[in-house]
């Protein structure tokens, strides 16, 4: 291992970096300007002293992985054991063979996350100098299950090149673009190379399946719905009607052909290719209007630069979600902006209920599964906030 450079940390985060909390912005950093991405240092913070990556591109200049010295092969070797063990409810179901097998704070491996795909690992990092510890974590998924067949790993989530960038196989063999997994007895086509994410959004597991307990002979607005995640719950539910809406290219035939899949019934449901944001309102002005409308869309904000502008998408696409209810009728909403904490979210779901003259009941809030671990020292860890609240006019 390369010589570990020595740096100080603004004392007043001490009490911060005790509880926990894994990241420290460069402005807090003292001694680091000479440093490279990807560097191991010590870090002392008054009479606390850390081990972490260096990042040099990054606003957050050093993620921190350990008290106790820099992580070596058998430390990461630990952490990716104990992340498969915390995960064995999962695999044990029966059910569902798709997960996130590293949570990147989470899991105490700051800056990267690893799903699992049958038997295949994915890795996606969010900062260059992480990419120092990929090597050792594919070797450590090989050594933890012997079962895997291929290790890749996808673009940075920070890279601005992404979209142009390929997938690299680290380990085995290539998964197939069209790979078939199971969550809580459904099947999904995945994309593991080039779909969203790495293929599915993987964290609203438990809350689609709670879904499923409310539609029983309703009709169904899913917004935002990719390749038909929450539409396939609702179906199986025995939803009366299901439309879909996503303005992504090819997410329509995708949500098709899970539906087939999973041969639920077809004549049940509808895609509509279109902004989320003009079918509402179209829905909204011409009085149609649905038992039950689910709202999951992407983060409205990267940073805190951001947020205000997240705030105003939110409450519109709130407003005219709830515009679109029966009386009496739920609207599920979610949101994973992390910049947005649950209870301003429910402040922001409060002023949506204003502007469209409703009242709102929540009857059911949660967040993120048992494969996305937050601790307790890290807040921004607990970014998925997923909301069910029935819908009443004003009284």
């Amino acid at each position: 291992m390369p010589p570990i450079a020595d740096i100080t940390i603004d004392p007043s985060l001490r009490t911060r970096l005790q509880q926990g909390h894994p990241w420290v912005y460069r402005n807090h950093l003292i001694g680091a300007e000479r440093l490279d991405s990807g560097q191991w240092v010590r870090a002392r913070c008054g009479g606390l002293t850390v081990y972490g990556l260096y990042d040099a591109r990054s606003p957050i200049g050093l993620r921190i992985y350990s008290r106790n010295g820099p992580p070596d092969q058998a430390w990461i070797h630990e952490r990716v054991w104990e992340a498969w063990e915390l995960r064995a409810p999962l695999r044990d179901n029966g059910q569902t063979t798709a997960y996130r097998w590293i949570y990147g704070e989470g899991d105490h491996l700051p800056g990267i996350v690893v799903d699992r795909y049958g038997d295949y690992a994915v890795i996606q990092t969010y900062a260059e100098s992480v990419q120092t510890i990929v090597p050792t974590v594919a070797a450590a998924l090989r050594a933890v299950d012997p079962q895997l067949r291929g290790v890749v790993q996808r673009p940075r989530l920070d890279d601005d090149d992404a979209d142009e960038a390929r997938p690299v196989l680290l380990w085995g063999e290539w998964p197939p673009r069209n790979l078939v997994v199971q969550e809580n007895g459904l099947f999904f086509h995945v994309d593991m190379l080039y779909g969203q994410k790495t293929g599915l959004f993987l964290d609203q597991r438990d809350n689609r399946r709670t879904l499923e307990g409310f539609v029983a002979g309703a009709s169904v607005l899913n917004c935002f719905a990719y390749t038909g995640g929450f539409s396939l719950y609702a179906l199986r539910g025995d939803a009366a009607e299901v439309v879909s809406c996503d303005v992504g290219r090819g997410l329509a035939e995708a949500t098709a052909a899970n539906i087939a899949l999973n041969r639920l019934p077809v004549e049940r449901h509808h895609f509509e290719t279109e902004d989320c944001f003009t079918l509402l309102d179209s829905y909204a002005k011409a009085g149609r209007t649905f038992n039950v409308v689910i709202l999951d869309p992407p983060s409205f904000a990267r940073s805190r630069t951001n947020l205000h502008a997240a705030q105003r998408a939110y409450i519109r696409l709130n407003m005219l979600g709830l515009r679109c209810v029966e009386p009496g009728g739920l609207l599920i909403s979610s949101s994973c902006t992390a910049q947005i904490g649950p209870e301003q979210f429910r402040h922001l779901l409060g002023e949506a209920a204003a502007q469209a003259h409703r009242r709102l009941q929540i009857i059911h809030e949660a967040g993120q599964p048992l494969d996305h671990p937050v601790p307790a020292g890290f807040p921004e860890g607990r970014y998925l906030k997923f909301i069910i609240a029935r819908v009443q006019p004003l009284v």
